[in-house]
């Protein structure tokens, strides 16, 4: 059980600058991204990372689900920075029903923080 990094890829490249600086500045025991095929062949990363394809048309209930499934265990850190509400909301779900700690990773003027 070490530090886990989870975080959503949304389909804009907009933000995914900010979730490779959280990747790369920190030394993460497991890294976890949620996204679409899209996503997984576009962000590159220099960092071994696993991921979690979804569909994102897919109902809620099946996407919570399979959320649920890949969460490993750990001491988790999460980045709600980029994805739509619709993945967030079914990430936040899962570790709630968990019943999983977490805290957030958010990169401002004073480096990495979590909240």
């Amino acid at each position: 059980m070490g530090k886990i990094f989870i975080a959503t890829l949304g389909m804009g490249r907009g933000t995914w600058g900010h979730v490779a600086r959280i990747i790369q500045g920190q030394d993460w025991d497991d890294v976890l991204l949620i996204g679409s095929d899209f996503t997984k062949q576009n962000f590159k990363l220099q960092k071994p990372c696993k991921w979690l394809i979804i569909n994102p048309r897919s109902g809620f209930e099946t996407l919570k689900e399979e959320v649920k499934k890949a969460i490993p265990e750990g001491e988790l850190y999460i980045s709600l920075i980029s994805g739509s509400g619709r993945e967030h909301t079914a990430l936040l779900a899962a570790l709630r029903e968990l019943g999983r700690d977490f805290k957030i990773a958010m990169l401002t003027s004073n480096g990495l923080q979590h909240y």
